[in-house]
């Protein structure tokens, strides 16, 4: 049975929350504060974590980052009070998978649960396929998901390595950005150009600045590539 945990500190909005997963035959746990999410975080694991912004004790943006110190893997939906590009682009670069504005359609939310679950057994299946991708000096080791370049490992939150992995697995061919949505966040996703460009960015200063390069070729209008020369 999967199993999500929901950290809200409204009450009455975790608790509806929990009944409506509870209704889709899925496991729910419940933290209304950062200190005790993080308790949770550390001795269970989950399919999936709904997490409020603003919390009493940690917020959400430090709570996602420190989780992703150790567990790159589980999605997260992040849920805000306002829907301003700058709060989205300081949850990606915690770590954050997908945003949920308040208010929001109960519906939408398991939708978007579920579908970040789909994503997450997919990924896991499709870099199982193949050990090793190599570019120029960068390897991409998809067992461990271990990026190097030029010796160097690199830290990348899970949906930067989501977007590498496909860039690099193309061989330099385009790479649409409908498509690249698609693969990583799924249909049910509404990700506009905003979402796609910020973890562009974000790759960027990763896997090219520091190492003198310009891998991650934008062609404007259709998508990205990658290309090591």
């Amino acid at each position: 049975m999967r199993k999500v945990l929901i950290i809200e500190d409204d009450p009455d909005l975790n608790r509806n929350i929990k009944d409506a997963f509870i209704e889709e035959q899925m496991e729910a746990d419940v933290a209304f504060d950062g200190f005790i999410a993080e308790k949770y975080l550390k001795k269970n694991e989950y399919d999936c974590i709904i997490l409020d912004i603003n919390l009493p004790g940690k917020n959400g943006y430090d709570i996602c980052s420190d989780f992703r110190k150790y567990n790159a893997i589980t999605p997260i939906l992040m849920l805000t009070a306002f829907d301003e590009l700058e709060d989205k682009v300081q949850g990606y670069s915690s770590g954050t998978d997908d945003y949920l504005t308040k208010p929001f359609y109960m519906k939408e939310l398991i939708m978007r649960v579920q579908s970040l679950i789909k994503r997450k057994n997919t990924d896991n299946s499709q870099f199982e396929n193949t050990e090793t991708l190599v570019n120029g000096d960068l390897t991409i080791q998809t067992k461990t998901s271990k990026v190097t370049r030029q010796g160097v490992e690199l830290t990348l939150t899970a949906r930067e390595y989501q977007i590498l992995f496909h860039l690099v697995q193309a061989k330099g061919e385009l790479v649409l950005k409908r498509d690249l949505i698609k693969e990583i966040w799924g249909s049910s996703f509404d990700a506009n150009t905003n979402t796609i460009e910020v973890y562009i960015n974000f790759l960027r200063k990763k896997v090219d600045k520091p190492f003198g390069k310009d891998s991650i070729k934008t062609k404007i209008g259709f998508g990205y590539y990658f290309e090591d020369k």
